[in-house]
């Protein structure tokens, strides 16, 4: 240690500030869209375009994977497996490539997607799947760009006022898996995850599941049960009291 060597007669000093407790701050909150929420995002891309139809099949891929934007931007086509058991490869941080499955709407999409760009055909297996103007990558920011894009179109006032990116899309994938059931190491995996304490932030957000919890501990101690008015014969003896 520097100090030991150093400046030894300081050690003292050095110690008593180490000792000192660091402030505990408050987590952040895991911000995410509800499936509901999700839903209209997805559903706003014009599908009667061309340029609608990739808008639709980048939102539910980026959705479907849960990738972090930069992986959906790296993506090329041999990363895609349309057969069955279909998946996307997808390379995060420190190169690891894991395999996400894909659902079955979202194999559609892709492979109507892939044949109108003609990026089903042999030679094509290292081009990028979304792309932009001269058949360029699309960035990271076009891709939130895009996000954005859609989200001024919704009317729903509960999303007016949020902020949606990339990742709030990664979140909300993650929230909606937990809140389906799937176990966390899953999750982990789908997300790429280095470590399952990363994961648990999803555990520890969720007001849904913590509910189904409490209702399946407690069930039917606390009851909605309520008597028809004319059944109640404290009210009708006030009525004819009148």
């Amino acid at each position: 240690m520097w100090m030991q060597t150093e400046d030894p007669a300081r050690m003292a000093i050095w110690q008593d500030i180490t000792a000192i407790p660091v402030k505990k701050q408050d987590r952040p909150a895991v911000r995410h869209l509800t499936a509901g929420q999700a839903r209209l995002l997805l559903a706003q891309p014009d599908r009667s375009t061309r340029q609608g139809r990739r808008d639709a099949t980048l939102l539910a891929t980026l959705y479907d994977t849960g990738a972090r934007v930069s992986e959906l931007a790296d993506l090329v086509v041999r990363d895609i497996r349309l057969q069955n058991p279909a998946m996307a490869s997808l390379t995060g941080k420190g190169r690891k490539t894991r395999h996400v499955p894909l659902d079955g709407d979202t194999v559609t999409l892709l492979a109507a997607y892939l044949k109108e760009h003609r990026l089903d055909e042999p030679g094509r297996d290292d081009h990028p799947v979304f792309y932009g103007q001269h058949r360029a990558r699309l960035s990271r920011g076009g891709i939130a760009w895009i996000i954005r894009k859609y989200h001024a179109q919704i009317p729903d006032p509960l999303l007016a006022g949020a902020s949606i990116s990339p990742h709030i899309l990664r979140h909300s994938k993650a929230m909606h898996l937990y809140e389906a059931g799937v176990p966390l190491p899953y999750i982990r995996d789908i997300l790429g995850h280095a470590d399952l304490s990363t994961t648990e932030i999803y555990a520890r957000a969720s007001t849904e599941a913590k509910r189904k919890a409490l209702e399946a501990a407690y069930p039917g101690i606390v009851t909605s049960d309520l008597p028809e008015w004319n059944q109640d014969p404290g009210l009708l003896d006030w009525l004819t009291n009148l």
